[in-house]
């Protein structure tokens, strides 16, 4: 619609929205995830580019196979390594090194959330008043030409944004236009005629669940809140609020604790409460902040155990840098724990320690108690630790009652531990990397942290109670290139501590290299605790079976009995400590299991 058709009458959500057209934000297609088929492109690109190199260097290195083909593969070798691949090194190199996105399309794309949050704060700019939502302002910008203009400008600005953008379906972009759309309905106070209102709730029946009068008041409400605290952009927001630092319990480095990048914390018992005479030892997966555990006042497990009486430790594995690359899971499986518990007990002798695990920390903890109950009982000693709790931690991985078949198809698919190797060998793997397959994971994760985030924040303190939690979820860790390896490669496709194949150093030389007897765990007398959840795609409850299959299970039947594992499946997602109810429900049930 030209603009000279609408100057003198009220201009219209659907007016406004038509002047957009169809942009790659708008999921046409239906997918029900968010696809970056630009960096798809390109990664396979550069994978083949990786293969074709390695194939030119291994004809070079055979001249008795290729004759005079090999000085010529070994030329041209040189050639794509000095000018392209070399090139395509450093780039990455110095982009992690940085903490920019090695993948430019995913460089762009958030350079694109920035600008258009921004221009939804603008727009919003244009009717609040001391940051309150003006109904005049706004509605003079629908029937003034002055207002009219500037309203196209507006959509002139968003629509270039969307059209540059690299990713199409279920993205975070189209969350953010779900926002600006509820803008559009809001300020002219009318509906769109022929799509559903942006966050309007639903009855069972599928009617609205307000009036459209009750609905307005509550987008008011939504932009109040957002423009006061500019919480457009999710990452960006949550790095101002939080000032770059989350966790909500105080703590200090164990002295000499330090192996690398990784560190251990001790959290004090406050000073009302009394120690119960146990320890806490949390082990935390390697590609996250450790503050999953410590998130905010009332969504923190550390609080909670605190209060029961529990020395808490932490392990902290830092960010990895350069000499981290090669540490693999046998440094972070079996060295770092072994020297960590040591310390523990020296610092409580005759205290029982007890572990709780998240996600990939809970899997690697359970082959180090094997080995640990393995090396104890070969000196004669009964096992020290005899209680694990695991929260959301996959053990079981194949093509069938796991879950993690299509994820599993993914990787063979698409990855390769020497592309890996080329790319980030001197930085380690950064998190936009493991970002990206956690969206393979979660199908339509992207937009809908985004848009739930939007839809809660006209609850009041919503958007302030949220910022810790983007902030963890937008701020990973760099994954060590040998551990990463081992992960992807044994755990993930191998399957191997499901299989008993899965093999651990030893100080002992009849253990050292062998794979770890799961089996020992119930000799032990080793008691686990599985806590997962029903609508978790990333630890799916076929894959998290520990508590059934190793330890104490006999006659263990779900919550079940005193002495023996215990299994609680909920309906829940794999991050459920944001919520104070459920981590509430969770922290009762991890007590009784430990006093058990």
């Amino acid at each position: 619609m030209r603009r000279e058709e609408h100057v003198s009458g009220r201009i219209t959500p659907d007016s406004l929205l038509s002047l957009m057209g169809v942009t790659p934000v708008d999921n046409v297609e239906g997918f029900s995830t968010a696809i970056p088929w630009k960096s798809k492109i390109s990664g396979l690109y550069m994978k083949g580019l990786m293969q074709y190199h390695h194939f030119l260097e291994s004809m070079g290195k055979s001249p008795e196979l290729y004759g005079p083909l090999s000085v010529a593969a070994l030329w041209q070798d040189t050639m794509l390594d000095f000018f392209v691949i070399g090139t395509l090194r450093t780039q990455a190199r110095m982009a992690v090194q940085s903490g920019r996105n090695p993948d430019i399309f995913g460089e762009m794309n958030s350079r694109i959330y920035k600008e258009y949050a921004q221009l939804l704060y603008e727009l919003c700019g244009t009717f609040m008043k001391n940051g309150t939502f003006d109904r005049k302002k706004a509605l003079n910008l629908t029937k003034t030409a002055k207002g009219k203009a500037l309203l196209e400008e507006y959509i002139e600005k968003f629509t270039e944004l969307e059209k540059n953008y690299n990713s199409i379906g279920l993205t975070r972009l189209k969350a953010m236009k779900d926002l600006l759309k509820s803008i559009l309905v809001t300020i002219t106070e009318m509906p769109f005629e022929g799509e559903p209102l942006p966050f309007m709730g639903k009855k069972p029946d599928g009617s609205n669940a307000v009036s459209f009068e009750e609905y307005l008041a509550e987008n008011r409400l939504r932009l109040e809140s957002l423009y006061r605290k500019n919480a457009f952009d999710i990452r960006d927001y949550s790095v101002r609020a939080t000032k770059g630092k989350i966790g909500y319990s105080p703590y200090e480095v164990v002295q000499g604790s330090k192996l690398h990048s990784v560190t251990l914390r001790y959290y004090p018992l406050p000073k009302d409460v009394a120690p119960n005479g146990k320890v806490l030892y949390l082990a935390t997966p390697l590609i996250n902040l450790p503050e999953i555990y410590d998130l905010a006042q009332g969504k923190s497990v550390i609080e909670g155990m605190l209060r029961e009486g529990y020395h808490v430790y932490l392990i902290d594995h830092g960010d990895a840098g350069p000499e981290e690359v090669d540490l693999g899971f046998d440094f972070y499986g079996k060295t770092v724990p072994d020297f960590y518990l040591d310390i523990i007990g020296k610092r409580h002798p005759g205290e029982e320690i007890y572990v709780m695990a998240y996600c990939m920390a809970g899997t690697i903890m359970l082959p180090y108690l094997a080995r640990r109950a393995e090396e104890r009982f070969a000196r004669g000693e009964e096992m020290d630790i005899k209680k694990i709790a695991l929260m959301a931690s996959p053990v079981k991985f194949d093509d069938d009652t796991s879950g993690h078949g299509p994820m599993r198809k993914v990787i063979r698919h698409g990855y390769d531990s020497t592309v890996m190797r080329e790319l980030f060998g001197d930085v380690n793997i950064p998190p936009q990397v493991i970002e990206a397959g956690m969206n393979e994971i979660q199908p339509g994760v992207q937009y809908t942290v985004s848009l739930g985030f939007y839809s809660r924040a006209h609850f009041p303190n919503a958007v302030d109670d949220a910022a810790p939690f983007l902030f963890w979820l937008t701020h990973g860790t760099k994954f060590p290139v040998a551990a990463h390896r081992d992960w992807i490669e044994k755990i993930f496709i191998g399957n191997q501590i499901y299989e008993g194949k899965y093999c651990l150093p030893s100080t002992n030389p009849a253990l050292d290299g062998k794979p770890a007897d799961m089996g020992i765990l119930r000799d032990a007398g080793v008691r686990i605790f599985c806590y997962r959840g029903t609508r978790d795609p990333i630890a799916p409850v076929g894959s998290c079976v520990a508590s059934d299959i190793w330890g104490l299970t006999e006659d263990n039947i779900g919550i079940s009995r005193g002495g023996l594992n215990r299994t609680i499946e909920k309906n829940i997602g794999h991050i459920f400590v944001v919520s104070k109810q459920l981590l509430a429900e969770y922290l009762q049930v991890v007590s009784e299991f430990f006093r058990s």
